[in-house]
């Protein structure tokens, strides 16, 4: 279990490269925010919220490719069970801290798996904000930071930003 690679796997890395040929950006083996610190994702894809998971076939229990070994069975149940539970557990508790959990097979199409997760981050970004206007001077900041409500107003004694000084 030491030789198990825990991140650049090669279905991981198949995955990747297709992601990124389609132009999608995303963090590598990384905890997102809201979830469990210890529990890191695959791949992350911040500005939709959506945490990718390449799950392998054994490790997984995947229903088409899962098996047990012959040796020590009941060790081996318990184990798997436990890592499938754990699964289950970091899907709810990033679900429940508004991220979209979308789990890939090791034995899937990286190409069509990618084309999947295209269309999820498309429909997210779409979807999800809305573009505000800028105000006239503010140069496209954020609403809150165009009218000075941000911490660390770049030193300014007026209490304005440093674009309105």
């Amino acid at each position: 279990m030491r030789r198990t690679k825990r991140r650049d796997t090669g279905p991981e890395l198949r995955l990747r490269s297709a992601l990124h040929r389609r132009g999608v950006r995303f963090l590598v083996d990384t905890a997102p925010r809201g979830g469990n610190r210890r529990r890191r994702v695959d791949i992350l894809i911040r500005g939709p919220r959506i945490a990718v998971f390449v799950d392998g076939c054994f490790w997984h229990s995947c229903p088409e490719h899962a098996h047990l070994p012959r040796s020590n069975r009941g060790w081996w149940r318990r184990k798997l069970e436990g890592v499938v539970r754990r699964d289950r557990d970091a899907d709810a508790e990033l679900t429940a801290a508004g991220w979209l959990v979308v789990r890939v097979w090791e034995h899937e199409d990286p190409e069509a798996a990618a084309d999947r997760i295209e269309q999820l981050v498309r429909g997210r970004r779409r979807g999800s904000r809305s573009r505000v206007p800028a105000e006239e001077g503010t140069a496209g900041l954020r609403p809150e930071a165009a009218k000075g409500r941000t911490r660390g107003n770049g030193g300014s004694k007026c209490g304005k930003t440093q674009w309105q000084c």
